[in-house]
């Protein structure tokens, strides 16, 4: 199963550090929040990635074309540039499609242009500044069961984003906007059927949250799948110092790959 991560938004709220690279590319410890939520799929055998990128994207491409040389020891012969690596880190049979989906697309118009590389009949889907402990086997087979079109992890957290209404397991509405008190919100980690596509467009305004998943939880198509463990976003400059001291103090609730 392939897993879609969008990384191409602008990250305004983090502009100390997206004013210099993508906000996927903004670092906890030695590597790139990115890399930590490909570790975390990995670690559950999801290992084939579609990166949807945008803003900045050419330093997303650059750090995976030299991934070898900046994450191995190497010996390099000048004048022939011979080079062989030693292998010292463990990311072995990640396959990473690199896709530019336009530098102001939303987005859904980022997940329609990427309907090529997806071959399945679901997939799944996040965002590139999100991390969180998921089960993502036990959410894949929830998705799966159920049989709608699409299934987010919902967290419950007081926070500034759109929340959930939900009937059982069913979202009932999709808010972008909270009006009271936050209940579960959608933390990413999504699973998708392929139908999805036929409501997207490559516009450069179609968007995922507003108008879609809020039409899908209309129809009964938008389930819930809800996650009792831990999750943060990395939206802004607090945020990162607080992820960085998690991990740091080696307590990154995330790394589910000791």
């Amino acid at each position: 199963m392939k897993t879609v991560i969008l990384c191409g938004g602008l990250g305004t709220r983090l502009r100390e550090e997206t004013e210099f690279r993508p906000k996927p590319m903004v670092y906890i410890g030695a590597q790139p929040i990115l890399w930590h939520i490909m570790k975390t799929y990995a670690h559950h055998g999801v290992t084939d990635f579609v990166l949807a990128l945008g803003y900045k994207g050419e330093m997303i491409k650059e750090y995976f074309f030299n991934y070898e040389y900046l994450n191995n020891d190497f010996t390099i012969e000048l004048g022939t540039r011979s080079t062989k690596i030693y292998p010292v880190h463990h990311e072995e049979g990640w396959r990473i499609t690199l896709a530019d989906t336009g530098q102001k697309a939303l987005k859904g118009a980022r997940l329609k242009r990427v309907e090529k590389y997806i071959d399945d009949e679901d997939f799944c889907l996040t965002y590139g500044d999100g991390l969180s402990d998921v089960n993502v086997p036990e959410l894949i087979d929830f998705h799966k069961k159920h049989g709608k079109i699409a299934t987010i992890t919902g967290v419950s957290i007081a926070s500034r984003f759109g929340e959930l209404k939900i009937d059982g397991n069913r979202v009932s509405r999709f808010s972008e906007k909270p009006d009271g008190a936050p209940g579960f919100i959608n933390g990413g980690y999504m699973v998708l059927n392929r139908r999805i596509f036929e409501r997207l467009s490559d516009c450069e305004d179609c968007d995922l949250e507003t108008g879609i998943l809020d039409s899908l939880a209309r129809e009964g198509e938008l389930m819930v799948w809800k996650h009792s463990g831990r999750w943060a976003c990395m939206d802004t400059l607090r945020d990162m110092d607080y992820l960085n001291n998690l991990w740091d103090t080696d307590k990154a609730f995330w790394k589910v790959w000791r």
